[in-house]
C-alpha cells in the first residue's frame, strides 16, 4: 500500500520524476530546456520542493512569486490549454504511482486550482 506525502523527501520525489516526465514529452520539453543543465535543475527542484512544502504543510518555505516565472515564460514560449492538460496529466499520475491519501489528494486539487488560476491570468494578459 503507498503512503501519504509525508515530508521534502516526499515532496522531493514527486517533483522529480513529475520533472523527468515533462523533460521527456514531446508537447512540453519545449518549457524546460534550460534545465538540461543539471546545476539548475538541481536548483529549481529545491525550489519546487519549498513551493510544495508551503502548499501542503504551510512551512514558510517559499517566498517567491510563483507565477512571475511563469508569465516571463508565457511572452517567449506561449502556454496553451493543452499545455495546462498536459502538466496536470504528469503530475496526477506522478502522485498516484507514488502517493495514496489526504495530502496527496490535496496535491492534486491544489495543482488544478494552480493551473486554472495561471491559465486565467495568462488569459487576461493576451487580452491587453
Amino acid at each position: 500500500m503507498k503512503s501519504d506525502i509525508r515530508n521534502r523527501e516526499d515532496i522531493y520525489l514527486l517533483v522529480k520524476d513529475f520533472y523527468v516526465k515533462l523533460m521527456n514529452d514531446d508537447l512540453m520539453h519545449h518549457f524546460f530546456s534550460e534545465f538540461s543543465n543539471p546545476e539548475l535543475l538541481a536548483e529549481h527542484l529545491q525550489t519546487l520542493v519549498d513551493f510544495w512544502d508551503n502548499i501542503l504543510f504551510f512551512s514558510g518555505t517559499y517566498q517567491k512569486n510563483a507565477m512571475r516565472p511563469h508569465i516571463d515564460l508565457q511572452s517567449k514560449k506561449p502556454f496553451k490549454t493543452e499545455h495546462f492538460k498536459q502538466w496536470l496529466l504528469h503530475f496526477n499520475n506522478t502522485v498516484d504511482e507514488h502517493f495514496s491519501g489526504e495530502i496527496a489528494h490535496a496535491a492534486k486539487s491544489r495543482a488544478l486550482s494552480i493551473a486554472t488560476v495561471m491559465q486565467i491570468k495568462i488569459a487576461e494578459l493576451d487580452k491587453q
